[in-house]
């Protein structure tokens, strides 16, 4: 459960040749190809998509809210599987300003998570009921400049997994790096990811991209 396998599902258009690249990341107890199909809604041309898989369908074994310590070594396997996807779409010849990061739950933790220690310009950035991971925040871990990357963070309130205030939270270390983010919350939704959603991350951050 602690090393991830370094599998990655593909999908989309072929990765020669593609203009963009999406790094969908599944939730807990999902798989590569659950979140392909949802990646697959997005309305962006030429795209290649890049499932990464966690063992056990799990990234890490505890809540996003437990201590660091405790999601270890499981988180950081997780974080350098993402990397590793990172770096294979930039040598399949997409640039990183093309990069979309999306993901739903725990997945949605872990791209956050990710880019937040990563920041730089990306295409954008879907995160479907996610904050970032700790039971504190550290923010000496959130380095770089996202130069006005469009992020998405979309959740229920009440959410079972993901209370308000680490979203409210995420969003502000995001702002503080730089990133033109959007927060949505609907009341009383379920753990789930609606078509509402998907229509905005199309609006938000693929249609600037769509028109350029």
């Amino acid at each position: 459960m602690y090393t991830h396998s370094k599998q990655i599902i593909t999908g989309g258009a072929a990765a020669a040749g593609a203009n963009a690249a999406i790094i969908a990341i599944h939730g807990r107890g999902a798989s590569a190809n659950d979140i392909m199909r949802l990646a697959k809604e997005f309305k962006i041309e030429n795209a290649a998509i890049y499932a990464p898989q966690a063992t056990n369908n799990s990234w890490y074994p505890y809540s996003f809210l437990a201590p660091v310590v405790q999601n270890e070594p499981a988180l950081s396997s997780a974080l350098a599987l993402i990397d590793e996807t990172v770096k294979r779409a930039i040598a399949d010849g997409v640039a990183t300003e093309n990069i979309y990061f999306s993901g739903f739950s725990q997945g949605a933790c872990l791209s956050l998570e990710y880019v937040a220690r990563n920041a730089k310009q990306y295409g954008g950035v879907i995160a479907f009921t996610g904050g970032l991971i700790g039971e504190e925040l550290d923010v000496s871990n959130y380095k770089g400049d996202f130069k006005n990357t469009p992020v998405l963070i979309s959740t229920g309130d009440p959410d079972q997994h993901v209370p308000l205030s680490r979203v409210e939270e995420s969003v502000e270390v995001l702002k503080g790096l730089g990133a033109q983010v959007t927060l949505k919350v609907y009341p009383s939704r379920p753990h789930t990811v609606t078509y509402d959603e998907v229509k905005l991350a199309n609006d938000l951050v693929f249609k600037s991209k769509n028109e350029t």
